[in-house]
């Protein structure tokens, strides 16, 4: 489906009894909306983070409460528990017209179990593992009260300095659009109104990963074409999975902050894509436009965020404080008002608040609900699947029988806290499994040595001498350094992507003592770590893997796991690199061979090609592509060819393989990028077995932004590449696309 297809087809497809229910809500909507003033319309308008009862904020708190009990507050975020979320909403029904509140929640990769962060979960290229996490997520919160989780982000982040890249699914478009779909599927189920289930969020509209510089919460500038092709269509396929809300962003977009964009919100979310739904803030982005020099002052933004079509104002209070008075001068529309209002109360409906106000506030679930163990199996099995092996010289993994002694060494080996990553919901620690945990339960009778070496941070030497002899006496040594937790996320953009502290140094004492040095990453981004990419022995990528990490971990250790993880973002070599992705632009002079970059695009001082590629990932078996057929070399208006190979395990172990599909226009009225990921198949075999892999091609597939955002595929030949990575293409055939 197209960006700029009518999701009003949605609305006709939809079965009578749906549709019956849809203008159902919409009577109800209307019969509400009549009764309203339009002070109580402003109050549904109005997002808060709920206050403490204490302290400083106690004088805020009874304010909020009294303005709760007014209707003055459509939704709460940051008030969790069904304890907090029942008295919450007992206020709320106290109101003239007794409309429930919504409490909306961060809830990023787990509630009660933490999932691995994002971009980890799309290392998987898994969408039922990344579906069931969601679930499970949703299920947890629910039962805890909460309505609506500010996820999934969606944003496409090609620049691995900007810290919100942990929250998102890599570089990679098509890749996003799918895990979106898979995420917003998770979260809401079929539709709302299960207790099990929340609504869901697509972030942060729009194009909020391509910051300038990779700083967080800077401009972003952008031609039509890449917001289309590359940046919008996650979004619209959160869209086309029935997402219930989209919220806006930070930055500016070529000028215009994202929270004051007409062309945004009313032009594309709610013009061309049809979006029924509504759309939130970024906590105070619309108090923000005034920072941004876009308004003069507080009441001037919330007559141009309601005017760009923002129907809820996050933590700004410009809105209940400004919009009557607007109203009442004729520089708001009423009517945007009443739109607003009515989408908010729509999805009040659809959630069943108003026949159930407590109805996922219920103690007794949520004691059941987060006392469920079968959520840790998920957890760990979703951590598996997104462990990516970079590196395995000479089969050092999995850790063979007779190691009999494994030093586990490093500052990260041991912690709870960093296994999580950030946007955690709860800050007890008592449930996570360390790596080491994961290792010496697992280790079945071989002595397991700990040795932190240095603290999280790793800012002095003082611990080495310690580890290094304690490592001097293993057959192996399990390495475990990177990001602390708090290096990765939003606000924690960086400069400077290596290793923090002396880390590097810790690696070159360890692989000194002439033992082979199994490295274990944990990061929110790609990093920077080229010492250990040349010289380790095998290297394991684990991100931030959860509650989990440490089984997941070790279970990848010691084979009972075998990795089929592949990078949903490349990993460059150097900083100058970035960014670096794989769907580059042809460019008039390409370089050739690396031998050859005299007076061609290329630096002086390093490759063009990056450290790790997108699509990148090991096994501990071995896979060979043949057989490559297509069963039409022309395609005619209206027609699919198939292309189709084999797949075989020639390895000893059984393996997961994920086939890649990507394309190439050779010639076209707009440079297209060198290569673009169009499809990919998980395999699954045994030693010896092999298996026919099949992708379907039509003009859908082909189509593009033209430069005039017409959606387009012009004829033409296409370069069809097949691999496991994008720079490891191992077989090719070419398409022709015919005229109309």
């Amino acid at each position: 489906m197209t960006l700029r297809r009518s999701a009003a087809l949605c609305l006709l497809a939809l079965p009578l009894s749906a549709l019956a229910q849809t203008q159902d809500v919409q009577q109800k909507v209307e019969a509400l909306l009549a009764r309203m003033t339009l002070q109580e319309k402003i109050g549904q308008l109005n997002q808060l983070t709920g206050r403490e009862a204490t302290g400083p904020q106690a004088a805020s708190r009874a304010s909020q409460l009294a303005d709760i009990r007014a209707g003055k507050v459509g939704s709460l975020l940051n008030v969790k528990g069904a304890a907090d979320t029942r008295e919450m909403q007992g206020l709320a029904l106290q109101s003239r017209l007794k409309i429930p509140l919504l409490f909306g929640l961060d809830v990023i990769h787990g509630y009660k179990t933490v999932f691995p962060v994002p971009l980890g979960e799309a290392a998987s290229w898994d969408m039922e593992a990344i579906e069931a996490s969601a679930r499970i997520a949703a299920r947890e919160a629910s039962a805890a009260g909460i309505h609506w989780t500010f996820a999934p982000m969606v944003d496409v982040a090609r620049d691995p300095r900007w810290g919100r890249v942990m929250e998102g699914a890599g570089e990679d478009p098509y890749l996003g659009s799918q895990i979106a779909r898979a995420r917003v599927s998770g979260f809401q189920g079929a539709k709302l109104g299960g207790t099990d289930r929340v609504m869901a969020t697509a972030k942060h509209f729009a194009a909020y990963g391509a910051a300038v510089a990779g700083r967080d919460y800077n401009a972003v500038d952008l031609s039509p074409q890449q917001l289309y092709e590359v940046y919008l269509p996650p979004f619209k396929a959160a869209l086309d999975a029935g997402v219930a809300t989209f919220m806006n962003a930070f930055n500016t977009l070529n000028g215009i902050p994202a929270t004051g964009s007409s062309f945004l919100q009313r032009d594309i979310l709610k013009g061309e894509w049809k979006f029924s739904g509504f759309v939130v803030s970024d906590w105070a982005s619309v108090k923000e436009m005034v920072a941004h020099g876009y308004a003069s002052d507080l009441p001037d933004a919330a007559v141009k965020a309601m005017g760009a079509g923002s129907d809820m104002d996050m933590e700004g209070e410009a809105y209940v404080n400004h919009l009557e008075d607007a109203v009442k001068a004729g520089r708001v529309s009423a009517a945007h008002i009443d739109d607003a209002v009515r989408r908010i109360l729509a999805k009040k409906f659809e959630l069943g608040l108003f026949d159930e106000p407590y109805r996922f506030s219920d103690p007794q679930r949520e004691q059941a609900v987060l006392a469920d163990a079968s959520h840790r199996a998920v957890a760990r099995d979703v951590a598996q699947k997104s462990i990516v092996l970079l590196k395995n010289e000479n089969n050092t993994l999995p850790l063979a029988a007779g190691a009999r002694r494994i030093a586990v060494i490093g500052p990260l080996a041991d912690s709870k806290r960093d296994l999580e990553g950030g946007w955690v919901v709860n800050d007890v620690r008592g449930d996570v499994v360390t790596i080491l945990d994961g290792i010496r339960a697992r280790a079945r009778g071989a002595q397991v040595i700990h040795a932190a070496a240095c603290k999280p941070g790793c800012a002095s030497k003082d611990g080495f001498a310690k580890a290094v002899a304690a490592a001097a006496s293993a057959d192996v040594i399990v390495l475990t350094v990177g990001e602390t937790w708090d290096m990765s996320g939003e606000a924690k953009s960086r400069t400077d992507l290596g290793l923090p502290g002396r880390q590097n140094e810790l690696f070159a004492a360890l692989k000194a003592t002439g033992k082979p040095v199994v490295v274990v990453l944990l990061a929110g981004r790609p990093l920077i770590f080229s010492e250990i990419a040349d010289k380790a022995d095998a290297i394991l990528y684990a991100w931030f893997p959860g509650s989990e990490g440490g089984n997941a971990v070790a279970s990848v250790l010691f084979g009972d796991y075998n990795p089929s993880a592949k990078l949903p973002i490349g990993f460059p070599r150097n900083v100058g690199q970035i960014p670096l992705p794989y769907a580059q632009y042809a460019t008039g002079r390409p370089v050739l061979n690396e031998k050859d970059i005299v007076y061609r695009s290329a630096y002086i001082d390093a490759p063009n090609t990056p450290r790790y590629a997108f699509g990148h990932g090991l096994s501990y078996t071995t896979f060979t592509y043949s057989g490559l057929t297509l069963d039409k070399p022309t395609l005619a208006n209206g027609e699919r060819a198939t292309l189709s190979f084999d797949i075989a395990n020639t390895g000893k172990v059984a393996g997961t393989e994920i086939a890649q599909l990507y394309i190439r226009d050779v010639v076209a009225s707009v440079v297209r990028p060198v290569k673009e990921l169009k499809g990919f198949r998980k395999v699954v075999l045994r030693p010896g077995e092999r298996q026919r892999v099949s992708f379907s091609i039509d003009r859908e597939t082909l189509a593009f932004f033209d430069s005039r955002l017409k959606w387009t595929a012009e004829p033409g030949d296409f370069l069809l590449m097949v691999g496991s990575a994008s720079d490891d293409i191992r077989l090719e055939s070419t398409l022709r696309l015919q005229e109309r």
